[in-house]
């Protein structure tokens, strides 16, 4: 990856779906303390394409959050439910070289392939729409997807935690979808649009999305867009091995604040991820002048010193 001159700007791009967990925090932290400690800007990105699952309550719940942490935002996107019509200029763009197709394929027949799938659940696509002729997606009944072609060709980066990544996207991935049946655009395509137009350099957010880069690279390329860094950071579990999750209800924010302030939330998930030393409570301003990448852990974190609370 060539030098990066531009300003840097890092995002926190969360669902507003409903009250921040654990996992969110430490992620939106993990954001916050890269770009700040290079003396860059950090944007604020509603990523609402679902809206049968997004309120405008918990997005401003999620603002109220963010301020309560000390993570300041200096500038925030509009929404992506705003931004139909912009996704829908790039996707005309890949119409016109020829790179986008029809595809009907139910997720129950994706299913019984029994294909390998990547880090963020996505089935590797096997083709079966790929070379329809005109009479067979004429003898079609329902509406389609639309997938983009991907070439036989290695994609690679280095992570700023996990290391070294590669993957073939026609072998590891396959055609993958930018718009669905719906009509609406998905995650691929209005991430890498949203990303570049608002000149991210840096890509903070968590492991199991590590799949979803080199795709996002793709994209990046036929639209023109600098590639930022990525960092994919570490998962946090329960002490009982679940991942976090909203669904769980896993100390979100609405428990968290009644426990215990700001800086001692920040200190505990810094020791935990091996940022300091011990869990001292520290704010995120004053975390930023001595974050480095390279004490990170690129595993699973249980943060302990929360453990009697979970």
């Amino acid at each position: 990856m060539q030098a990066d001159n531009r300003t840097p700007v890092g995002r926190f791009a969360p669902t507003p779906s409903g009250r921040m967990h654990l996992g969110n925090v430490f992620a939106a932290l993990m954001s916050y303390l890269s770009v700040k400690s290079q003396g860059g800007n950090w944007i604020l990105r509603m990523e609402d394409l679902d809206t049968q699952r997004t309120k405008t309550e918990y997005a401003q719940t999620l603002r109220e959050d963010l301020r309560w942490l000390g993570l300041d935002w200096d500038g925030e996107m509009p929404p992506q439910s705003a931004r139909s019509s912009v996704y829908e200029g790039y996707f005309r763009r890949l119409e016109e070289l020829g790179l986008v197709y029809p595809c009907y394929c139910t997720r129950s027949q994706l299913h019984s392939v029994n294909a390998p799938h990547l880090s963020d659940g996505t089935y590797v696509y096997p083709g079966t729409c790929r070379d329809l002729t005109d009479a067979q997606r004429a003898a079609q009944t329902r509406d389609p997807a639309y997938r983009v072609r991907v070439p036989d060709r290695e994609f690679s980066f280095t992570d700023l935690v996990q290391g070294a990544y590669r993957e073939n996207l026609l072998t590891d991935c396959g055609d993958f979808v930018v718009r669905r049946a719906d009509g609406v655009y998905v995650y691929q395509l209005a991430v890498t649009v949203d990303d570049g137009e608002a000149g991210v350099t840096e890509v903070v957010r968590g492991m199991d999305l590590l799949s979803s880069a080199p795709r996002q690279m793709y994209l990046q390329e036929l639209f023109g867009f600098p590639a930022p860094r990525y960092a994919h950071i570490p998962m946090l579990m329960a002490p009982d091995g679940r991942r976090l999750s909203k669904r769980d209800r896993d100390l979100d924010m609405g428990a968290i604040r009644t426990r215990m302030p700001p800086e001692q939330l920040i200190g505990i998930l810094a020791c935990a991820a091996g940022i300091t030393g011990d869990p001292c409570p520290i704010s995120a301003r004053e975390l930023a002048g001595t974050f480095r990448w390279d004490k990170v852990k690129s595993g699973d974190i249980v943060p302990h010193f929360l453990t009697d609370i979970f």
